[in-house]
């Protein structure tokens, strides 16, 4: 319990308080930048090489040369809001894995769905708007937020990242428990990804078509658990279109 105790006051007086880029919302974040973006680098170097040794990586090399012209200039634009982003290493990658749509982990580890893609038969300007949303995870610290939340709620002991990140693997309770804070964070990456490909010279109606689009097809994965209802979604995009004046 000692042990536990001064890990827990470690913790809390290592605690960063933060503010997400454009909102201004304040986030309570008890691990490091540096620890984080580590930890979800391993995990994204051993699903890729999984994915790899699958041959399930890079397989469609078109849809790579988008995703990697697309990115860059969203992620210069993360780095104006973000300076910190400039140390990061980012990478981006497709993957024929069913499973994925499109992720992007702490420090820019970008990873895209090849049938997502084809499946919505996203334009130049709709695959940007996919990728400023994940982007918009990265630069709103998500993850990072969410494992400190994770700790928090589970009060004592306090244990390492490491331990926090299998529990969100595997502990139903503990995701239900932090499912209002996953919907603020889809809703969040909706509003700052629109920004972010706006402001990467995209236009507002390649927002709304990418959000139109998701609103179709209600089988996606995109749409589904902590993400808001589809309306939402569009009527948010359709707004924001307007703010842009495009």
């Amino acid at each position: 319990m000692k042990t536990a105790c001064a890990t827990l006051l470690l913790l809390l007086a290592c605690t960063a308080q933060a503010q997400v880029p454009e909102s201004g919302r304040a986030q309570e974040l008890l691990y490091s930048a540096a620890e984080v973006d580590a930890g979800m680098e391993e995990r994204y170097i051993d699903r890729t090489v999984d994915l790899a040794a699958a041959g399930k990586l890079d397989e469609d090399r078109a849809l790579l040369a988008r995703l990697r012209y697309i990115s860059a200039e969203l992620i210069r634009v993360a780095i104006e809001l973000k300076p910190e982003a400039a140390q990061w290493q980012w990478e981006v990658h497709t993957t024929s894995d069913t499973e994925v749509d499109a992720i992007c982990m702490a420090g820019g580890k970008i990873l895209v769905g090849s049938g997502f893609v084809h499946q919505l038969a996203l334009t130049d300007g709709e695959l940007a708007t996919l990728l400023a949303h994940e982007v918009a995870h990265a630069v709103a610290e998500h993850h990072r937020e969410t494992f400190s939340e994770a700790m928090l709620v589970n009060r004592l002991p306090a244990v390492p990242l490491d331990v926090v990140m299998a529990r969100l693997d595997s502990d139903l309770s503990l995701q239900i428990r932090l499912s209002k804070l996953s919907s603020l964070q889809e809703s969040e990456a909706d509003h700052l990804g629109m920004v972010l490909a706006h402001r990467a010279g995209w236009s507002a109606e390649d927002i709304v078509s990418f959000y139109r689009k998701l609103a179709e097809g209600e089988q996606s994965a995109l749409i589904s658990g902590a993400y808001p209802a589809n309306a939402s979604r569009l009527s948010m995009a359709r707004g924001m279109a307007r703010l842009f004046g495009d």
